[in-house]
Order: C-alpha cells, then sequence, then structure tokens
C-alpha cells in the first residue's frame, strides 16, 4: 500500500474481492449454521440428533478451508492447514482424529465469529469505503436519469439542481474513492491477519516444521549410528579376521622357512601385518567400540580412562541402558574431553562421574590442569558442542587459567532397558 502504484494495480480490487467474497460467505455460513443446529436441536427430541451434533463441530473445518482459500486474494504467503493425518485410514479414525485435534475446535470458533461478527464487518466495509463513493461519482449520471436533468441527491443528503456542481460532485467522489482505496486495503489487510491468526497462523506452521525438524534431525542422527555400529561389524567380523587369519599364516611360514633372505622378508611382513591390524583395531574402536554396544556407557568409559596417558578415576554407575544415540554421543564426547586432557592441559590426573536422574544424563569431566581452554584455540570444544546440540543437550565449560577445567554435559533421555552388571 506504501507504493505509489498501488492505485493503478488490481490491488485494490482483490482487496474489494476478499471483502465482497466475506461479506457473501458470512451470509451462507450463517444461514446453515442455524439450519443445522435447528434440525439438530429437533432430532435431539428422538435421540437421533446427538450424534449430528458432532457433525455440526466439525462444521469449521470446510469454513476453514475456504477461508485459507480466500485469503489468496490478499496475501501471497502459504497458508496450509494445522490438521494431521489419522495414523490409518477410515472415517472414524479420521473422526476422532479430528475431534481431539485442538485445531478443530478452533476452527469452530472461527466459524461462529465469521457467521456472528465478522462478515457484517466485512459488509459495512464495502457498503462505506466503496458503494458511497460511487453513488458520489454517480451524481451526474443520476441527475440525467432518476432527476430528469433538473436535480440529483448525494447520499439522500443534499440536493444538486446544477451541471456545474454535479461534475464538481462526481471529481470529488473520485478523490474520495482513491482515499477509500487504501481503507479497504487496510480493512482487508486486518481482517486477511486476523484470519491467518485465528486458523493459518505462521507461527503454528513454523512450530511444526520446527518440529519436523527436530524429529529428522534425531532420525539422522539414529541412522548415523547404525552405520557407524554396521561398518564396525563389517570390519571387525570381515576384514580384520582376514588380517589374523593372513598375521598366522606368514607366522607358520616364518618358523618353516629356513635361515637366509627369504626368512627375514617374511619376519618383515609378518611384522608388518601384525602392526596394521593393531591400526585397524585402533580405526574399529574409534568408529564404535564393541563394549559400549555390548555393555553400555560405563563400561567404555572405564575401557577410554585405562587408555588415556592421563590417570582418569572414573564414577559413573547408571541403573539401565541408554538409548544407543545418547550412547554413542556420550561416549565420544567423554574420550574427545580425555583427548584434549592429554593433548593440552598439562594435567596430573583427570576424573569422570556422571549419573542419570530426572530424565536426563549427567556427565562431568574434569582435570586439575592448567585451564585455559578455549574454543577457538582448535582444542575440539567446539566440536564437542556440535554433537550435544544435536541430541537437544547443554554443554558448560569452566576453565580458568591455572585450572582446574569442568566440563558439564546433559542429555534428554530415558533409561531402555537394564544394565549389564557382567562387564
Amino acid at each position: 500500500m506504501s507504493r505509489p502504484g498501488f492505485l493503478l494495480s488490481v490491488w485494490p480490487w482483490r482487496c474489494v474481492a476478499y471483502l465482497l467474497t466475506g461479506a457473501v460467505t458470512g451470509v451462507v455460513v450463517l444461514v446453515v449454521t442455524v439450519a443445522a443446529v435447528a434440525v439438530c436441536g429437533v432430532l435431539a427430541l428422538v435421540v437421533v440428533g446427538l450424534p449430528l451434533f458432532a457433525v455440526v463441530a466439525l462444521g469449521g473445518i470446510p469454513v476453514a478451508w475456504v477461508e485459507r482459500w480466500r485469503l489468496r486474494l490478499v496475501d501471497d504467503g502459504p497458508a496450509p492447514g494445522p490438521h494431521q493425518e489419522p495414523a490409518v485410514p477410515g472415517l472414524w479414525p479420521w473422526l476422532t482424529t479430528r475431534l481431539r485435534e485442538q485445531a478443530t475446535w478452533r476452527e469452530l470458533g472461527y466459524a461462529l465469529l465469521f457467521a456472528v461478527l465478522l462478515w457484517p464487518v466485512d459488509a459495512l466495509a464495502v457498503t462505506v469505503a466503496l458503494f458511497l463513493p460511487l453513488s458520489v461519482v454517480a451524481t451526474p449520471l443520476l441527475m440525467a436519469t432518476v432527476g430528469e436533468g433538473q436535480e440529483a441527491k448525494v447520499l439522500k443528503q443534499w440536493t444538486v439542481t446544477t451541471w456545474p456542481t454535479a461534475f464538481g460532485v462526481a471529481v470529488l467522489g473520485l478523490l474520495l474513492m482513491g482515499l477509500c482505496c487504501y481503507v479497504l486495503g487496510v480493512a482487508a489487510g486486518a481482517r486477511a491477519a486476523l484470519t491467518r491468526l485465528l486458523i493459518a497462523s505462521r507461527e503454528g506452521e513454523l512450530g511444526a516444521r520446527v518440529v519436523e525438524l527436530a524429529s529428522s534431525r534425531v532420525r539422522l542422527v539414529d541412522a548415523f549410528e547404525a552405520e557407524r555400529r554396521r561398518i564396525e561389524r563389517d570390519l571387525h567380523d570381515g576384514a580384520q579376521q582376514r588380517l589374523v587369519a593372513l598375521t598366522m599364516v606368514l607366522g607358520l611360514a616364518r618358523l618353516d622357512a629356513p635361515p637366509g633372505p627369504l626368512a627375514g622378508q617374511l619376519a618383515k611382513a609378518h611384522e608388518e601385518a601384525g602392526r596394521t591390524l593393531a591400526e585397524l583395531r585402533e580405526l574399529i574402536h574409534g568408529i564404535h567400540p564393541k563394549v559400549l554396544a555390548d555393555y553400555g556407557l560405563p563400561a567404555a568409559v572405564t575401557d577410554a580412562a585405562d587408555r588415556s596417558p592421563v590417570p582418569v578415576d572414573v564414577d559413573l554407575e547408571l541403573p539401565g541402558r541408554l538409548p544407543r544415540s545418547v550412547e554413542s554421543a556420550a561416549y565420544f564426547v567423554v574420550c574427545e574431553a580425555l583427548a584434549n586432557v592429554a593433548r593440552h592441559s598439562g594435567a596430573d590426573r583427570a576424573r569422570v562421574s556422571g549419573a542419570h536422574r530426572d530424565g536426563r544424563l549427567f556427565l562431568q569431566v574434569c582435570d586439575d590442569g592448567r585451564g585455559g581452554a578455549d574454543p577457538s584455540a582448535g582444542s575440539g570444544l567446539t566440536g564437542l558442542a556440535d554433537r550435544v546440540s544435536v541430541l537437544d543437550g547443554r554443554l558448560a565449560l569452566s576453565s580458568p587459567p591455572g585450572g582446574p577445567t569442568l566440563l558439564h554435559v546433559e542429555f534428554p533421555c530415558e533409561l531402555t532397558a537394564a544394565a549389564d552388571r557382567s562387564a
């Protein structure tokens, strides 16, 4: 509306169409609603009409559909329906799903508001801002036809008896119509904003998108962890076993070979196969350690602490297993934190503690090092925060210069199974 070409564009006519169709649709909704309630009230005397009240409750759905379609006249933004698809097909699942949705009752409330209040407002806006200026513009025509060239009534209030005055009133009507086009634009915009707020809210759409993005992110994390486990299993059961067999064959050949150049080459090949096997085992352990899959997070953290060059005390007792994605993320966060301790802190000792309570997993990694951990210094803290945030977790770091450094991590999760105490 702030553009100079608004009056010469199609938008004033679209505003008129929106308000005019709103008035007509509102009359239809009012008549149908009153008739439906009356019929259900009469039939309720013989109990037959009671189920029909459920149909009346669903009457807001078609009204909202029409209103979202009409919204396109003045609003280019998408206006998707807020309803969910039933879990199974059929009339009864669809009916129960709709009756349980908050959107259904919100649309019913909008339909009642539309039938009682909104359409009269639409009709009043069109009458005042369109038909009254048109009647002023038509003064010369009225004077030539109804007034027989002698006089004409302007808005049934003022009498015009001369042609110059009649044409002057018509020019004034044109100016008034230009002003009223802006009034119609404001009225249509306010009306569309109210409609979108009640039955096609952008916030609701954004909320649904956020929920879907969060769900898809969790699905991607689960798929990623499943793929990690598959790769670990394939390497463990395939390439690693072949390397073990190759190492054994080279060892036997080394024993049977006579002293000489061949025995030296076999010894080198045997040692190289052993180193390759050790590197493959480390790689498999880094992808997804088998102890984590078999025994859970406490056993895996204990194993990581045993392999740390810095002595680590572990105080982590969980009464059950965690979701696999949480176990994997928590384990790799602890491993990365212990690697940072070994590389950057200069600590003599570290400690890993944690527990599960109130639907959350709490982990703490602390050390007695020099402190001053900086996420921008390439210490891997940014990667830890990203890994935690994927699962809606929280990470907090306290590392003043001089130490100590404390890393606190929380994951929202529930226990899924009893813990395995045989680790």
